[in-house]
């Protein structure tokens, strides 16, 4: 066994207090994280000072340079010594730590930057005289007369210099300006009425602009709609449902995607707290929750929300880089953005994103031939003409053969412009029913959209007769913990409603008295451990919901229009029809698309008609 040095020695330890670069130095560790962190915490007090305009820019990734300039209130000369020192804030007035509305309130972020960088502040307050101020590992130099129209320029060089160690833990330069660009787009949803723009002055010179947001007009919603279209795309906006909702003293407003129009990671969920970007576990759990029913596991929706709530109910200084919040009842923010979002995708009905046509016409391009050598008319070899055939040839391939017995012939006259997904007017391959419309066509997978049309169907008819329960013989005991066990009682009510009965058994065990009847044999030891992980992880557990619904949707599978079936005129017309009807008929039970709508327009591009 290998013997270690003891981190103290033998004699009894002496307490020191520790000087002001240290402890500014240690601060700047949890407050720094790298040189996005730094820009956040400019930008940050930008807004509070009531910018309407907000440059930044940056060189080699923010390592080098870091420059904010804003057209907000300003700082006098005999502000900017006070603004350089530990836990000094305009923010708050340290009597009410509850009820924080602004960005900022720690005090710690200037002093921070000034302690492991080199920072320059140059402000100018109305009716003042402007004025700078430097510090360079936490050493401030006098305060000195400077020119400036209004508002203020903090520039940040060579961040990390009296932290060596720190630099060894950056990543590539583009790495650092990629989470650069991500907090000033983050925190540009936040204000929508607010210019941003993000430059890249890496070699000197005016650089290159990263990105661009004028302020938003008009009221919130469309102010917020346009910022969105800016950062997430114009097929945000247009695939985008509209959220307004509130419960008791929170409201929670925004925009959330179609589960159509979703990504393989989890990097375009945006969520705010009072206006703040946070990376809350309950709230990012709260929107996979609400589209668990509609996407697959590698699958994740795009959604940028606003949770606004009583400033006292929140905790928002949980971590000094306050991206961590604490809410006084969970519960109730979480059954807000579940409850809303399952709404609005309720109420979108068999709307499906408009990314699935683009998709579709960018396969029926056909690629551009690679480049082939020039063949010259005289050094081609001659090829003897062959007869010609009788009719076309282009008929005479076996993909183009027609069956004596084509089966169902369309007798439906249904009006196209009748109903939003049209007319069928024929089936291919026996799965892919073609619809007509006024403007276009659609064409129907008849095998997923009659799965979902089954699946909510049994959703419904579960939600009103409940989970059937089926009893054990003999109960099974689980041991747990006896907390993990209180917890678990706690939830006995909600869990009994979905057919799994449990009790307490003393101590730290619990008996398991009946498991949902169509869940067949269950392991019930590994299905309490999931829910208690799902406690840990979201706060609630949607475990046994979860699992009933999979089997749900595996019943659905089964029962529904098979590929390959010959389908008549009026039943693929009573298929469109229950689409219209029925909610979340745009995809599948596991997040696919049901239809595919081609305007005419882009079908006549494909065939050069426009």
């Amino acid at each position: 066994m290998t013997l270690h040095d003891p981190k103290i020695g033998a004699d009894r330890p002496r307490i020191r207090q520790l000087d002001d670069g240290a402890i500014n130095r240690i601060a700047a560790g949890e407050v720094v994280e790298r040189p996005a962190s730094a820009v956040k915490e400019l930008v940050e007090n930008a807004l509070d000072a009531g910018a309407t305009r907000i440059d930044i820019a940056y060189a080699d990734g923010g390592k080098t340079l870091i420059r904010v300039t804003d057209d907000g209130c300003g700082m006098t000369p005999e502000d900017l010594p006070l603004a350089l020192a530990r836990h000094a804030t305009s923010k708050i007035d340290g009597s009410d730590l509850l009820n924080i509305t602004s960005f900022g309130f720690r005090g710690e972020a200037l002093p921070s930057l000034g302690a492991v960088g080199r920072l320059t502040i140059t402000s100018r307050a109305a009716g003042s005289d402007g004025a700078c101020i430097a510090v360079a590992g936490g050493r401030a130099e006098p305060v000195r007369p400077a020119a400036i129209r209004s508002g203020t320029v903090i520039e940040l060089r060579d961040l990390f210099f009296a932290t060596p160690a720190r630099l060894k833990f950056m990543r590539t330069d583009r790495a650092e300006a990629q989470a650069i660009a991500d907090v000033v787009k983050r925190l540009a949803m936040a204000e929508p009425t607010v210019a941003f723009t993000l430059s890249d002055v890496s070699g000197g010179g005016e650089g290159r602009v990263v990105f661009r947001a004028d302020a938003g007009t008009g009221d919130l919603f469309g102010a917020l709609r346009t910022r969105l279209g800016r950062i997430l795309g114009a097929d945000f906006a247009d695939n985008a449902l509209t959220i307004d909702a509130s419960r008791d003293d929170a409201a929670l407003t925004g925009y959330a995607a179609l589960p159509t129009y979703s990504r393989g990671q989890a990097t375009h969920q945006y969520l705010f707290v009072n206006g703040r970007p946070v990376r809350d576990k309950l709230l990012f759990g709260a929107l996979r929750g609400a589209y668990a029913d509609f996407l697959s596991r590698d699958r994740h929706p795009v959604a940028a929300l606003f949770v606004e709530c009583d400033p006292a109910r929140v905790d928002q200084n949980v971590h000094p880089a306050k991206t961590e919040v604490r809410f006084k009842d969970p519960g109730n923010i979480r059954g807000l953005i579940v409850s809303a979002l399952r709404h609005a995708l309720a109420e979108a009905g068999h709307r499906a994103a408009t990314t699935v046509a683009g998709a579709a016409l960018g396969a029926m391009r056909p690629e551009p031939p690679a480049a082939a050598p020039r063949v010259y008319q005289m050094d081609r070899p001659s090829v003897p003409r062959p007869a010609p055939a009788p009719g076309f040839a282009e008929t005479q391939g076996s993909w183009a053969r027609v069956d004596p017995d084509p089966g169902p012939v369309i007798e439906d006259e249904t009006p196209a412009h009748s109903f939003p997904l049209g007319a069928a007017r024929g089936q291919v391959h026996e799965n892919y029913i073609i619809s007509q419309t006024d403007s276009g066509m659609v064409i129907v997978d008849q095998h997923a959209a009659h799965e979902r049309l089954v699946y909510e169907k049994l959703k419904r008819q579960m939600a009103e007769n409940g989970v059937a329960s089926q009893a054990l013989l003999i109960p099974e005991i689980v041991d747990l913990s006896e907390n993990d066990a209180a917890r678990l009682l706690e939830l006995s009510d909600g869990l009994s409603r979905l057919g799994l009965e449990i009790e307490a058994f003393g101590g730290g065990a619990v008996a398991v008295r009946a498991t949902p009847a169509i869940l067949g044999t269950v392991d019930a030891q590994a299905m309490l451990r999931d829910i208690l992980d799902e406690l840990d992880d979201l706060g609630d557990s949607l475990s046994v919901q979860a699992r009933i619904e999979a089997v749900l949707s595996r019943v659905a599978c089964h029962g529904s229009v098979r590929s390959g079936r010959r389908m008549s005129a009026p039943e693929m017309n009573a298929l469109l029809r229950e689409m219209e009807a029925t909610p979340h008929s745009g995809q599948c039970n596991h997040g696919r698309p049901t239809y595919v709508e081609l305007q005419l327009s882009d079908i006549e591009r494909l065939f050069g008609r426009r």
